[in-house]
């Protein structure tokens, strides 16, 4: 598979720097830009700034024209999956078909208990996203939808229009090792995974493997893709990232360090070619 590589500018930035930061990340060559999907900071501060997801979304489809745009990931507890499943599609729409649609269970206990929102114990909370990853994935493809499920009820539900691409790439985040990564293993194009220690990434990414191969699916159909930070000095970035390729990673996401997010794109940007000559 061919290496590809994005960056994400996920919080405690300005509007305007976000822009600028898209704009570098489409005129650098990167593959895909990135926000997440957070309605409080998660950086030990939950007063730091954050937009919300979706909108951003829009405003990064219209703001660029050829690099994909996605967030990783999208939490399923905050929305309806009928909800998310629209503004996927227009936001695919907006862009031109360069959608790429990160998709998770949730797990900020914070958010949750402020807002008032279910988020549950992760059995029930994976069953419930299971759910509705086959409802989106039922309102991009079918005329209409009916779901009878433990968490959600969708009764010949119409959703027009349809994406521009079919299919959308679908990405699922999470490392749960015996639920996560068989509904990755099931329902993924994509499987991403967050962490420092990429230890645990061999891991996962061959009990996801496992997972595969007990329902009869080919790994090599799920691409692998990991979000790293990167250390100072070119030659421990480029060994870091080396090591998550030879890993397996097919996918690099470069988190930019803040305040001064585009003192880092600009070195990411820079050192883009070195990265691509590791494929």
């Amino acid at each position: 598979m061919t290496l590809k590589y994005g960056l994400k500018l996920s919080q405690r930035a300005s509007m305007a720097e976000y822009r600028e930061f898209w704009q570098l990340t489409e005129d650098a060559g990167f593959d895909h830009a990135w926000v997440m999907d957070h309605f409080a900071s998660i950086d030990h501060d939950e007063a730091g700034d954050i937009f919300e997801a979706w909108t951003m979304q829009a405003a990064m489809a219209v703001a660029t024209s050829r690099v994909r745009i996605g967030c990783m990931v999208s939490g399923n507890t905050y929305r309806h999956p009928a909800e998310i499943a629209k503004m996927a599609v227009t936001v695919d729409h907006l862009s031109g078909g360069r959608l790429e649609f990160g998709f998770g269970a949730g797990w900020n206990v914070y958010e949750h208990d402020a807002m008032g929102l279910e988020l549950g114990e992760p059995g029930p909370r994976l069953r419930r996203f299971e759910e509705a990853v086959q409802i989106v994935k039922s309102l991009w493809t079918k005329e209409r939808t009916s779901f009878a499920g433990e968490h959600y009820t969708i009764t010949d539900l119409v959703a027009e229009p349809k994406p521009v691409q079919q299919p959308v790439p679908f990405w699922i985040g999470g490392s749960g090792r015996r639920r996560t990564l068989r509904i990755v293993a099931q329902h993924a194009d994509v499987w991403n995974w967050t962490g420092s220690d990429l230890a645990e990434f061999t891991d996962a990414s061959n009990v996801l493997d496992g997972h595969c191969e007990s329902i009869g699916r080919d790994p090599e159909e799920i691409r692998r893709s990991v979000q790293l930070r990167l250390p100072d000095g070119q030659d421990a970035s480029l060994e870091l990232v080396a090591d998550a390729v030879r890993r397996g990673a097919t996918e690099i996401i470069f988190i930019a360090r803040t305040p001064n997010p585009m003192v880092d794109g600009d070195r990411l940007a820079a050192m883009l070619p070195r990265f691509r000559d590791l494929g």
